[in-house]
């Protein structure tokens, strides 16, 4: 069992700058995790700290049970995958893969030719071998660092934005090779994104950071459909969710001409933040159940190829416009520039307008 224990860590450059605030998070075997948000929010601190790289200013790090916040890189058996894959230019392939074997002394020649065979098999590799890494595209360079670190056979993969240098088609290709690879792998993996996509598709679960904490740590799906607060439903997901402030009246939250009823349990404030995402957005004379109406001007429509993504103004307060974005199949037809949207009650979330956090369960 290697599993993985981040237990309130905390780095801090100046009492301002504090990139790191008592984050808490496990990964067991077998888990792979994706540290996901903007620019700046911590996320590559984080994994420095588990790789050693740089020390906790509090907190633990545990791999194994071992407490490793204060052990040397190399002492911590983890591997790590650099965003800029940080190949030795002289070195053939083969001996990329293996010089972290080699650096480490402990292994016989025939094994290491052994961990490196299995590896190039699995990588599709074999080919490639005696080539320079400046003889290869974007793709095999980055299975090149890959091979590197499976080779290790570590307690701990770590992967920082591994696939930021490649073009969106060959994303889309090098993102399946590892899943499927690192599926096949009993170890716990960290994995640095700002792409939610990686995040969606390749993690069993996924934490959300801002300003150096976590903002939701849950399944992907779980992300999606029950976003914590405000910021997590504004980031995940693309489109971006529609998020409203809306005034109450009762238990009502007022769109325009229609009232929204809200959800039981919720004590109706002077404001809410409602928010949808545009793909749950429908056109009215859709089969949607349990839903509310709202009519507005499209101003905007924007082909993505199998869909539509329509920009609505709908009417507000004292002639205040709000905009509404919906996502429909390129085969739904509206007639003229006003549409009638509807809203299903059991897709919209309710946020707090002071605290952002989540009202309805």
């Amino acid at each position: 069992m290697a599993k993985l224990e981040l237990q309130n860590l905390n780095k801090t450059y100046t009492p301002k700058v504090v990139p790191v605030k008592d984050v808490s998070v496990s990964v067991e075997d077998g888990e792979f995790l994706t540290l996901l948000g903007p620019s700046g929010c911590g996320k590559s601190t984080i994994l420095r700290l588990i790789a050693g790289l740089e020390a906790p200013t509090r907190g633990r790090i545990t791999i194994a049970g071992r407490d490793v916040s204060r052990m040397s890189p190399g002492d911590r058996n983890i591997a790590m995958v650099f965003q800029s894959y940080a190949l030795y230019p002289h070195l053939s392939v083969y001996d990329n893969i293996a010089s972290g074997l080699k650096l480490r002394g402990k292994l016989s020649g025939e094994e290491i030719r052994q961990r490196i065979s299995e590896v190039s098999h699995v990588l599709g590799l074999d080919e490639l071998m005696s080539r320079k890494p400046g003889q290869l595209s974007g793709g095999q360079r980055q299975r090149v660092a890959v091979g590197r670190a499976l080779v290790r056979r570590p307690d701990v993969f770590l992967l920082d934005e591994p696939l930021s240098n490649l073009d969106a088609l060959l994303r889309e290709h090098v993102r399946a090779e590892l899943k499927q690879l690192f599926e096949a792998q009993n170890t716990p993996v960290v994995y640095v994104t700002h792409d939610q996509t990686e995040a969606m598709t390749l993690s069993t679960k996924v934490a959300v950071l801002s300003n150096g904490s976590v903002q939701q740590l849950a399944s992907p799906q779980r992300i999606y459909t029950h976003p914590a607060n405000q910021f997590v439903a504004g980031f995940v997901g693309s489109p971006q969710m529609n998020l409203l402030t809306l005034p109450c009246q009762g238990q009502y939250a007022l769109l325009g001409d229609t009232k929204i009823p809200l959800p039981a349990g919720i004590t109706a404030p002077k404001q809410i933040s409602l928010g949808i995402r545009p793909e749950h957005v429908a056109l009215v004379g859709d089969e949607v159940p349990q839903a509310v109406t709202v009519q507005g001007k499209i101003f905007l429509v924007e082909n993505l190829g199998m869909q539509n993504l329509l920009s609505v103004q709908v009417q507000h307060q004292q002639a205040h416009q709000i905009k509404l974005r919906a996502l429909l199949p390129a085969d739904h037809k509206w007639d003229g520039e006003v549409v009638s949207l509807a809203l299903p009650l059991d897709r919209i979330h309710w946020f707090d307008v002071e605290t952002g956090d989540r009202l309805n369960p």
